[in-house]
């Protein structure tokens, strides 16, 4: 038996939901950076959850007094990316099974049955699965890259973690990973020109990804990836269902895309290269 494990399993005890018994208990983590306009929807969609733990990177807006009416444990860290405070926050967690929520997310109430349903099951697998859905331009899309945004959230810590990546985190496990039935919804953006600002920010940190990795923006990448994405987004992922809000995220992604291209080019040769040099 390994040492302090109080069930005598050779891996580390997973307690049970003091609230229902035989089932396991699940903690909610949240990480934060001056969210108090949208966390307190967030947490209240997950009420339900056995644990609540909030990670705040230094909030100015209230964000930190918002979270303690609510939360179980809230702590505030600098800010080391977003895999490194995710995996931070799921080790604060008192239980193993994590469900990795954004403050601007909300689980539906259907998602909320699934996760009630699955409690009541012996986990078969490592992991499970969520549909995202997200609000644009004043209406819900299903269409582009945007869906079926489907993502691993919820997951047993013990064989699962964030991948370590400068942008689109997402959780590696080791074993099989399930569905779960409902949608999570999500509200990326304050304004258009709030998506344009994370595009700008995003994009850079997708070129060091690329650059790191052995990329490098030949012109092919250029020229025919950002059309490409495009056509992909509008044409074969259904944008032109969702009329000029598919048309606005199939062309915001092509654009992307380009500018993720163009800041790799940029680290390649630098921007202030002398003529000759």
């Amino acid at each position: 038996m390994r040492a302090g494990s109080p069930s005598g399993l050779p891996f580390p005890f997973s307690p049970r939901s003091p609230y229902t018994p035989g089932v396991p208990a699940i903690s909610v983590t949240i990480i934060t950076f001056n969210e108090a306009a949208c966390l307190p929807a967030a947490m209240d969609s997950v009420s339900w959850a056995d644990e609540i733990v909030v990670v705040d990177s230094g909030s100015t807006d209230g964000t930190v007094d918002l979270a303690r009416k609510a939360a179980s444990r809230v702590e505030v860290r600098e800010w080391p990316g977003y895999a490194a405070q995710k995996n931070y926050a799921a080790s604060l967690a008192r239980h193993d099974w994590v469900l990795s929520l954004d403050a601007d997310e909300r689980v539906t109430p259907e998602l909320a049955a699934s996760l009630r349903a699955w409690r009541e099951t012996e986990p078969a697998t490592a992991a499970c699965r969520v549909t995202r859905v997200s609000w644009y331009l004043g209406r819900w899309l299903r269409s582009t890259d945007w869906y079926p945004d489907t993502q691993v959230r919820l997951y047993d810590r013990r064989v699962g973690t964030w991948q370590t990546r400068r942008v689109h985190e997402s959780v590696q496990v080791r074993g099989d990973v399930g569905a779960l039935h409902g949608e999570l919804q999500h509200f990326p953006y304050e304004s258009v020109s709030d998506h344009l600002q994370r595009i700008d920010r995003y994009t850079s940190l997708a070129a060091l990804d690329l650059r790191e990795r052995g990329h490098r923006a030949g012109g092919a990448d250029l020229l025919l990836h950002p059309p490409a994405a495009f056509l992909r987004n509008y044409l074969l992922r259904g944008g032109i269902r969702d009329g000029r809000a598919g048309l606005a995220v199939s062309l915001l992604n092509a654009t992307y895309v380009l500018l993720k291209y163009v800041k790799l080019l940029e680290l390649e040769i630098g921007w202030r290269k002398e003529p000759g040099s």
